[in-house]
């Protein structure tokens, strides 16, 4: 073999090597990191967003559920992250607006920490009770809170959740006291007010909607701005006279601090595309979710005005995450 063909070969074998280097580069994946465990709400919305981000990024998009300490463990794993666009969270409010105010040595601080992406989706609590409650109004609820202090029963998912801290912002809106009775998960919450152990709760809609449907739950009000199209009939807090009480449950997408310009705007438009599908917006729909996907810099204001309103909620509460 002359040196001539020698030094061929080589330059093939580089050339070909480049190109599956180049390849592997364009393969590399996506790590969505959602800090709970499968099923739920946060799952839900990464695995609705995956497919249609996946196919514009031009890249695989994996799902990795690291769940503990209401979203904390990974949410630090991703501000630990290299800011390169290959990790990504989607977590909900408390992982974002509530944490740094319930819980201590947090390893993560969401507006330092974070390219904050867009707010993907949203969705009322419903406030709810059990179908042999007395009260079929929130008149009636107020008047029996009022009238007893410290007898109602209001069930939640755990201490600090969306639902925990929705039922203190409507103790201090109303001027009321009732029990908080913390469960660990929303389902079991669910049962026990359904089976009549607990009064009354403020749930997720999507959680929930079922049992209305059913007959099984009472639903007297929403804590959305307006009527959720799923219940019509439902009035609003808001309706009612209490306009402090307006309360979104929400899922967030975000990534380590520090995305290069070219890398957050393919980013933006993966989510665009995904959160602009009609396909996409149709299975949010059936398990009440709204799309939002509003841009970068709504995120960050929307944040820094939902942790204010929730740290004031907490603080005057003197709620903690134990």
């Amino acid at each position: 073999m002359t040196k001539r063909t020698l030094l061929g070969l080589a330059f093939g074998l580089t050339i070909g090597f480049a190109a599956q280097l180049v390849s592997a580069n364009a393969q590399e994946q996506v790590t969505i990191i959602v800090p709970f465990p499968p099923g739920g709400a946060t799952d839900t919305t990464a695995r609705f967003i995956e497919p249609k981000l996946s196919a514009t990024l031009g890249q695989p998009v994996v799902i990795d559920n690291r769940p503990g300490a209401t979203g904390a463990i990974g949410a630090g794993l991703v501000a630990q992250a290299a800011a390169d666009g290959k990790t990504l969270l989607v977590a909900s409010l408390g992982t974002f607006a509530t944490n740094p105010f319930l819980q201590k040595n947090l390893s993560y601080d969401p507006l330092k920490d974070f390219d904050l992406l867009t707010v993907a989706v949203s969705t009322p609590n419903v406030l709810v009770t059990h179908p042999g409650f007395k009260a079929t109004t929130v008149e009636e609820l107020v008047a029996t809170m009022k009238e007893n202090p410290d007898t109602v029963s209001f069930a939640n998912s755990g201490n600090g959740s969306s639902d925990h801290l929705t039922a203190a912002l409507f103790f201090q809106a109303t001027d009321t006291k009732g029990v908080h009775v913390s469960y660990k998960g929303g389902s079991a919450a669910q049962a026990d007010l359904i089976g009549g152990h607990v009064d009354v709760s403020f749930q997720n809609l999507g959680a929930i909607i079922n049992y209305v449907k059913e007959g099984q739950m009472k639903a007297l009000a929403q804590t959305g701005e307006t009527r959720h199209p799923l219940l019509p009939d439902v009035p609003t807090l808001t309706e009612l006279g209490y306009k402090d009480i307006v309360v979104s449950a929400w899922q967030g997408v975000a990534a380590p601090k520090g995305l290069p310009a070219e890398t957050k705007a393919k980013l933006n438009e993966g989510l665009k595309a995904a959160l602009s599908d009609p396909d996409v917006i149709a299975k949010f729909n059936e398990i009440g979710f709204q799309v939002v996907g509003n841009s970068n810099e709504e995120f960050l204001a929307f944040l820094q005005e939902d942790m204010a309103r929730w740290k004031n909620v907490i603080e005057t509460g003197n709620i903690t995450a134990e």
